[in-house]
């Protein structure tokens, strides 16, 4: 059986078959064939493998999926339909899934797998392969995608002539900013916060290949407002798609999921109703960098161990520019307290600093003595405790900012570099849904990877002033002070804390 033919519908679906490459990735919007042309591939390959000794077409390989019920329900579903049971031979059904094609000389095994089960990364580490298909990428850490690449070019064995080809080829939606994904195809930097040993391993090898499709629809934009959806005529797999595929698709979906699936853009989707529901990325979201103006810097700050700092000014006509933000996991205040003062050293020097942190960091902890306001100080920052740590008024506070217009211009605009910050405004900050049914939320968002960056921009413009009013009005608050001034550089105490970062270096 040599005469099977696929004629992948779009140019960036023919480039990804086309390529010999070790590694290939193809991102796309749902829909797109992305699946249905690694299904393919793999058959391809198969008939494109040279003969053995014995006549025989041999290939073995893996598919890989996050969890079982996705394998089974998506994956293998999409491969049955394609290659069903009753021409190309039974299906195995108990785990591990496996179909064997037996077709003339084509003799090709494909192992199913999902790597929720901890027998399933240990099978999928012994195995002998040709190659390997990873579903859905954006779900699996790039640990995985390497444990990959060790375990392909190894069937069939070289004393039977060895794999024509071997490889890995992957496909996706669009994943999160900050995925191995997007970094080694060159769509975002390197993060900053990570060490250098893990950025070289997010440099693309040269026989590496990222391939990304166009969107499924086109965003109708008029005075810089989403006004609607348009079909794309560059959008690939259109032969395989009703007319009506993606207009009928987004109908009831949020802006976040329709970028995702449809769009084809990096984000997030978050279940939940965002905090700030007036912000809009194509209004807030800069679109070329801010440029640091010779103003003070507020800066705002969460502790934790998962502790973030938003760095702000505002300008004289009262709006706001959000320039830059430091998110850090799994750190304490001590190690955070010296990136803090590089990252200030860095990108502000010379500028005046105002400095703001949550005031439950003005407590000690019971494995520390001092608080992490001191443990600031003794880096050289001082950081006093925002006038309030009340939810709604922080809430309000930016969300004053966030729908305020100056001369007829939106009067709050966040870098495209701020990433997290972005994925927050954009849902990642949410109210988390109490019932299954109906639009109840919780009162307070949720806390997850998105609310320490959102607690410390709220720290910021509290600070800042944005909710002095907010707080006059709630009657009389608590009020914080730092208890000395103290140089960011040479640990000697000054008389105003506002001076304090007035001269770096």
């Amino acid at each position: 059986m040599t005469d099977f033919s696929f004629k992948p519908d779009g140019e960036i679906l023919k480039n990804f078959m086309k390529s010999d490459d070790f590694f290939r990735g193809l991102r796309g919007p749902v829909g797109s064939g992305k699946s249905v042309a690694c299904c393919v591939e793999i058959f391809r390959r198969a008939l494109a493998q040279e003969k053995g000794k014995d006549g025989i077409r041999k290939s073995r390989w893996a598919v890989i999926r996050n969890t079982n019920p996705q394998l089974r329900t998506t994956t293998i579903k999409t491969w049955i339909d394609w290659f069903p049971e009753q021409d190309f031979g039974p299906f195995a059904w108990s785990v591990p899934y496996t179909h064997r094609i037996r077709k003339g000389e084509i003799d090709l095994e494909v192992i199913f797998l999902a790597l929720d089960r901890p027998e399933d990364v240990k099978k999928l580490l012994s195995l002998e392969l040709t190659g390997v298909w990873v579903n859905e990428a954006r779900e699996l850490p790039k640990s995985i995608i390497d444990a990959c690449t060790m375990r392909v070019g190894r069937f069939p064995s070289m004393r039977d002539g060895g794999a024509t080809w071997y490889g890995v080829i992957c496909d996706t939606n669009a994943p999160e900013e900050d995925h191995w994904w997007p970094v080694m195809a060159g769509d975002v930097p390197v993060p900053d916060h990570i060490s250098r040993d893990e950025a070289l391993m997010l440099v693309k090898p040269e026989n590496w290949s990222f391939y990304t499709q166009p969107s499924g629809m086109k965003e109708i934009i008029k005075e810089k407002q989403l006004e609607g959806y348009e079909a794309n005529e560059k959008a690939e797999n259109k032969k395989n798609l009703t007319k009506d595929y993606y207009n009928n698709i987004i109908k009831g979906k949020t802006k976040g999921w329709i970028d995702v699936y449809v769009m084809n853009k990096l984000g997030s989707l978050e279940e939940g109703k965002p905090v700030y529901s007036g912000f809009k990325e194509e209004l807030h979201i800069a679109k070329e960098p801010i440029p640091t103006a010779e103003l003070p810097v507020y800066i705002g700050i969460d502790f934790g161990l998962t502790p973030a700092a938003v760095f702000g000014q505002r300008l004289p006509m009262g709006n706001w520019q959000i320039i830059h933000e430091l998110v850090c996991f799994d750190m304490g205040i001590t190690r955070f307290s010296e990136l803090l003062r590089g990252e200030i050293a860095k990108k502000f020097k010379g500028l005046e600093m105002d400095i703001w942190g949550d005031p439950a960091g003005d407590f000690r902890s019971q494995t520390d003595e001092r608080t992490p306001f001191q443990i600031l100080r003794q880096n050289g920052i001082i950081a006093k405790p925002a006038p309030s740590n009340d939810v709604s008024l922080r809430i309000e506070a930016v969300e004053t900012a966030v729908n305020r217009l100056v001369d007829g211009q939106v009067g709050f605009i966040v870098d495209s570099s701020c990433i997290n910050l972005k994925k927050g405004f954009n849902g990642g900050y949410h109210y988390r849904r109490i019932q299954t049914t109906g639009d109840r939320f919780d009162d307070k968002p949720y806390k997850n990877r998105y609310s320490h960056v959102h607690d410390a921009l709220q720290y910021l413009m509290m600070g800042a002033g944005e909710g002095k009013n907010l707080i006059a009005g709630k009657g009389q608050q608590r009020t914080y002070t730092a208890k000395k001034g103290w140089e960011v550089f040479g640990n000697k105490p000054k008389k105003s804390t506002w001076d304090f970062l007035r001269k770096i270096g």
